[in-house]
């Protein structure tokens, strides 16, 4: 049982810090990572996103667990940036009624977008950690808080949009592209957590 801890932790000390976009490589992957990842996705709420969101980065993935949940953190990331940036352009455009609410989210994405920053920060202090005791857990764990935080500010976004009237399709656009984040950060989070278990 040991040594496949120590791997583990091994691995987690080669945590990459580039973006997803920038892990993906043009060679094909192993039908053995496609596997691996397949495999790790079945621990989370939305299987068949984490497969899509993460299968084209399975080069860079292979079967290692650490490149797994660094990806998928910063798949996360980046889909909460690009949506900050949508609802940043979207201001101009919004009707009265309709801005307090892209407002509110727009700073509850903000909020979010920093908790998974932070939640990155603690995958590389993982990385760092020395054996399995104290050290690592409380790394984990500050990284778990940190993405439930955001996981709770993105929920925060929906619910302030949920009954509004319809403002040139606000609500709907700001549900679906808020509940995508949310998804792909919810995935991130249980990978997150199988690992946690696995000590």
């Amino acid at each position: 049982m040991a040594k496949p801890i120590i791997l583990l932790l091994a691995a987690l000390s080669i945590l990459y810090t580039a973006s997803p976009a920038n892990a993906a490589t043009t060679s094909s992957p192993s039908s053995s990572a496609i596997d691996f990842i397949e495999a790790s996705c079945s621990a989370t709420l939305y299987p068949a996103l984490c497969v899509q969101s993460l299968s084209r980065y399975a080069t860079s993935i292979q079967r290692n667990r650490s490149q797994l949940i660094q990806t998928a953190f910063s798949v996360s990331l980046d889909e909460a940036k690009s949506t900050k940036t949508m609802f940043a352009n979207k201001l101009n455009g919004v009707k009265p009624r309709g801005m307090a609410v892209v407002k509110d989210c727009l700073e509850q994405i903000d909020d979010a977008v920093d908790q998974l920053r932070e939640s990155i920060e603690e995958l590389k202090n993982i990385g760092q950690a020395k054996g399995i005791g104290q050290d690592l857990r409380f790394h984990i764990s500050n990284a778990q808080t940190w993405t439930s935080a955001a996981l709770t500010d993105l929920s925060t976004c929906t619910d302030a949009v949920a009954g509004e009237a319809s403002d040139g399709g606000l609500e709907t656009s700001v549900r679906a592209r808020v509940d995508g984040v949310a998804q792909v950060t919810s995935n991130a989070l249980a990978l997150l957590n199988k690992f946690g278990t696995e000590l």
